[in-house]
């Protein structure tokens, strides 16, 4: 379904995601339904999910449009990233297409219109998974405690919650990947949420020991997942005119860099945490070798740029018939295979 292309790649790629979103906000429901069949429905951290397809946190940054999102297939919708206190972002412009590479750039900067506004938006009921995902202020004066803001609040009316310290756009917050940062940060964060199942975003950008790191401090204080991985501040070769722009790149140019990272996390991790693929991933074929990898869901954004609305549907019907093409009759038993 790319019929909409030619006026929306006419617009400011911001503006055009606005548009957007404001109309599957007005749609709701009327979108569609979301795909499951007994081969897809899987659950993951004791959270039941219709299908493994995923809407990764930065599409729905203020929970305005879940109902629309999982009307157009997916299984989960995470919004966010959220702040306690609302903030404008980054200088606009922010956000660029790279369209010969099928790629993103943003630096956003973790602009939303603070926590308690979007929970008091959010549906209660809802046809698919609801994560939100939640980071500090840039200006907090502790971050650590904008994060047990957002994850107590957040937990309350929330599937999942997921801990972002992966975004390249908010100085200073990638540090709190690392050492006692953050096994303070998981610690509290973990008793903050008390139930609800915690998972944490990374970066793709971590050396090996960095990963393993990362992998045992998620283990030790029972954090439920990994999302692998965010945006990357590194530059493959690009060919687009907006290659050289700051910010997090994302889109096909990442999809190489991400299944390397879940592969790296599934051997740290042992198979003994459930993990999350993001990351250039725009087709079935990718979602599938992304789950045989290890992932147990997998979660799109920029793919939509460039394949449409159709892409959820598309994804989780194709993964169907892969999973019965290979005989698999769970979603589950393909994980790591």
């Amino acid at each position: 379904m790319r019929w909409y292309h030619p006026f929306l790649f006419a617009l400011d790629a911001e503006q055009a995601h606005r548009l957007t979103i404001r109309a599957l906000a007005a749609a709701g429901r009327r979108t569609g339904k979301v795909v499951t069949s007994p081969r897809l429905a899987n659950i993951v951290a004791g959270i039941h999910f219709p299908n493994p397809v995923g809407l990764a946190a930065g599409a729905d940054k203020d929970g305005e449009a879940v109902h629309g999102f999982h009307g157009l297939g997916f299984g989960s919708v995470e919004v966010g990233t959220l702040t306690p206190l609302p903030q404008a972002g980054n200088p606009k412009p922010r956000l660029f297409r790279l369209v010969e590479d099928r790629g993103v750039i943003n630096r956003m900067g973790f602009n939303n219109g603070g926590l308690h506004a979007a929970l008091d938006r959010l549906p209660r009921e809802r046809a698919g998974v609801l994560g939100i995902n939640v980071g500090a202020n840039k200006d907090a004066a502790d971050r650590v405690a904008d994060y047990v803001t957002g994850v107590s609040h957040a937990s309350r009316c929330a599937d999942y919650v997921t801990i972002n310290v992966s975004s390249p756009n908010t100085p200073g917050l990638r540090d709190l990947q690392h050492g006692a940062a953050l096994a303070e940060l998981l610690a509290v964060s973990r008793e903050a949420a008390a139930l609800t199942p915690l998972f944490l975003k990374v970066a793709p950008d971590l050396e090996s020991a960095q990963i393993d790191e990362i992998a045992r401090a998620a283990i030790d204080h029972r954090i439920d997942a990994l999302i692998v991985s965010n945006t990357t501040i590194s530059r493959p070769a690009l060919k687009s005119g907006n290659a050289g722009e700051a910010g997090g790149l994302s889109g096909a140019p990442l999809a190489l860099l991400a299944a390397q990272r879940l592969s790296d996390f599934r051997t740290a991790t042992g198979g003994r945490m459930p993990l999350i693929s993001a990351g250039g991933i725009a087709s079935a074929d990718e979602a599938y070798a992304r789950i045989r990898a290890g992932a147990s869901l997998v979660q799109v954004y920029s793919a939509l740029v460039f394949e449409g609305p159709g892409l959820a549907r598309s994804i989780a019907t194709g993964l169907d018939l892969l999973l019965a093409r290979d005989g698999f009759a769970n979603v589950a038993d393909a994980i790591g295979g």
